[in-house]
């Protein structure tokens, strides 16, 4: 069923246009993800669509039934109740029905001398005695809002609230915090969650990854694939969009293009899409220069017959329907960053660092020993929850933060560069073109121009405030200043949060093509999918290192979790086996460090290798449960149930898949036995 279909919508800001005739249908049940570079205008066509702003022309239709719900890009929270008083808000009905249930409760025990009578079928008892029938009727009428009280989530939505809050990095202890004290994260955070909890029929989501750490990240996507609704959001995280689209809108000069997939098979698609548009153009161009030679030599040879055919595939011609130019790309930001000078081997070194806040009871410590060690040419990107220390961390290691314990140690020749995520190192009351040159004063106004051109600022854009830019646009001009530095490690905090993906891509190129050193925060998963050598986690209680990508990193902690979990059942439920692991245990400190790890990958390689075999074998159980359900059902379809021989053989074969299912349950059983003993 379709929920929302839009006609030749066009939205024009003074001469300027942002959309252009842009056509399109959501199906219910549809995830949509929105992409184009910054400007393009995905936010205006959110806006269009939740009604917001109106368009120039064009139509658009969403049934008066849909409930609607729009998560704005800066969260547009804006009121004096507290985070607990915002969220339970929403379930304002349910406190006022239990509180006309227990009215009536009070009613019925008031009418029956303090005990709950027996609903008497007996129509002369009733007529018998008043009260009764009233205590009857009373019974029937809670009875009936009890039920609807239930289907509505009365009795699940105080866990649900605190689950989703939970979620959303709010603690209890937050919970009594007046909305206005909140940061701009916060109420973004409390605004998706708020939204969440209502939900509505069509949730439009402006940018729902902004301020959510990765622990949230993998949460929200998997609320979003469970979630019975339409989905339609703007996104440039292309890891969240992979989990939670299956359609893909491209906005790009003004038109909207179709993919009906994910972001991986948008990628993919969009090469070849466009190759065969210009393909299909030039092959047209040519055909309609050849018709017209033709038409050309007809003419000049100054016969009827010649001229009449002439006519002819003129007609032909102008009847044709031509193929569109593929227009040209926006244009890319060119980025390069270089080193000025090479920077020693040892980058850096950091030892026991510890911060904290405040005195006394009201000191709090973000983390403690944290150690690092960096070489020159490495990429390691700092992972960690909300909260954590990340920036403070950067911030630290730059020398603008001290240290409570521990002590930084610079590398020889080294030169720091810092891009800030809040762009907080711009001066709002420059224009741009003012902003390099109080930095960079070597270079003239004509080189100035060019290299603000590489970055996309052109023509009078030069001369726009930066107090007046987009996200996208400081986040450009910020990486345009760290480019110039020519410093051989960069610190960079959340560098990918305000660019599009093209952005993105062109930013990814030019770090792995640095030759200095990256340390880096980052939450964006595809990000920390390409760019790390290593990536490290800050906790608490130090930083762990992991040496790979993000999906090495994600792997690593999931044998951790489920190693721990094996180790508190070893402890908990089987005591008479704590001697040989004693022992173990003991035989393992007597071995060299090279043994250790020799026997530590050989139990790793086993256990990949059990785990390989056991997924192998849920899944050929799944295909053999999946056929044993069609074939039961096809012994109750009428045309086998009269016909003894298809019966007969569908019995046969069905007696032999579930016997062919038993004995794989019994291989699977003992492959999770061996698993477990190697946990």
């Amino acid at each position: 069923m379709i929920v929302v279909s839009a006609k030749d919508l066009t939205k024009e800001y003074g001469t300027d246009v942002i959309l252009d005739k842009v056509s399109f249908h959501i199906n219910q049940g549809d995830r949509v993800g929105i992409i184009g570079v910054n400007g393009a205008g995905k936010t205006t066509l959110l806006k269009i669509l939740t009604g917001e702003i109106l368009c120039e022309d064009g139509a658009f239709f969403i049934s008066s039934e849909i409930r609607t719900g729009y998560l704005h890009q800066d969260g547009g929270f804006d009121s004096e109740k507290t985070v607990i008083e915002e969220v339970e808000s929403i379930f304002g009905e349910f406190p006022q029905m239990e509180q006309q249930m227990e009215r009536i409760l009070e009613r019925i025990e008031a009418l029956s001398g303090g005990t709950l009578p027996e609903i008497d079928a007996s129509v002369d008892a009733a007529i018998e005695d008043p009260a009764h029938a009233e205590s009857k009727r009373l019974l029937e009428q809670y009875d009936a809002l009890q039920e609807r009280f239930k289907e509505k989530g009365g009795y699940t939505y105080k866990s649900e609230m605190t689950g989703i809050l939970s979620s959303m990095a709010f603690s209890e202890d937050s919970y009594h915090k007046k909305i206005s004290t909140l940061s701009g994260g916060e109420r973004t955070r409390l605004a998706l969650a708020c939204l969440l909890l209502r939900k509505p029929d069509i949730l439009f989501l402006d940018e729902p990854t902004n301020h959510l750490d990765i622990g949230t990240l993998k949460w929200l996507e998997q609320y979003l694939k469970n979630y019975k609704g339409t989905i339609v959001l703007v996104s440039h995280d292309r890891y969240f969009l992979d989990q939670t689209v299956n359609r893909i809108f491209e906005i790009e000069n003004h038109k909207l293009s179709i993919y009906e997939g994910n972001y991986s098979f948008y990628a993919a698609e969009r090469g070849k899409r466009r190759e065969a548009e210009l393909k299909n153009y030039e092959k047209q161009r040519k055909e309609i220069e050849r018709q017209e030679e033709i038409i050309r030599r007809f003419k000049q040879r100054g016969t009827e017959k010649l001229a009449k055919r002439a006519a002819s595939r003129e007609k032909r011609l102008a009847a044709m329907d031509l193929v569109e130019k593929p227009e040209k790309s926006h244009g890319k930001m060119k980025l390069s960053f270089r080193e000025n000078f090479q920077s020693g081997k040892d980058v850096m070194l950091a030892e026991n660092l510890s911060k904290s806040f405040g005195y006394g009871m009201r000191r709090t410590e973000l983390f403690h020993d944290v150690n690092m060690d960096i070489k020159r040419g490495e990429r390691v990107c700092i992972v960690g929850a909300n909260g954590i220390g990340k920036t403070t961390l950067l911030r630290m290691l730059m020398g603008d933060v001290t240290c409570n314990t521990g002590r930084i140690k610079l590398g020889h020749n080294v030169q720091i560069g810092y891009y800030d995520q809040g762009q907080l190192l711009l001066n709002d009351a420059n224009t741009v073109i003012e902003e390099l040159q109080d930095a960079y004063r070597l270079y003239n106004d004509t080189d100035m121009r060019n290299i603000l051109g590489r970055f996309l600022f052109r023509g009078e854009s030069v001369f726009l405030p930066i107090g007046s830019l987009s996200g996208g646009e400081k986040a450009r001009l910020s990486l345009l200043k760290l480019m110039l530095s020519g410093a051989n490690v960069l610190l960079l905090d959340e560098p990918t949060n305000h660019l599009d993906i093209e952005s993105k891509e062109v930013f990814e190129e030019a770090l792995l093509d640095f030759p200095g050193t990256c340390i880096i925060v980052s939450h964006d998963r595809y990000f920390l999918n390409r760019i790390p050598t290593r990536i490290m986690e800050l906790t608490e209680t130090g930083m762990e290192n992991y040496l790979g990508t993000y999906d090495y990193y994600v792997e690593k902690k999931q044998q951790q979790i489920q190693s721990g979990k094996k180790y508190l059942e070893t402890l908990s439920g089987k005591g008479e086996k704590q001697e040989s692991i004693s022992q173990e245990c003991a035989l393992e400190e007597e071995l060299s460090p090279a043994e250790r790890r020799r026997r530590q990958k050989e139990r790793e390689a086993e256990e990949r290798r059990l785990k390989r075999q056991k997924d192998g074998m849920e899944k050929e159980i799944a295909t053999l449960e999946a056929e044993i359900a069609n074939l039961e059902d096809a012994v109750c379809q009428e045309e086998n149930a009269t016909d003894p021989v298809k019966l007969a053989q569908i019995g046969s074969l069905l007696e032999e898949k579930k016997s062919s299912l038993e004995e794989k349950y019994e291989a699977w059983l003992a492959l999770s036995d061996n698993c477990g003993k190697h946990f």
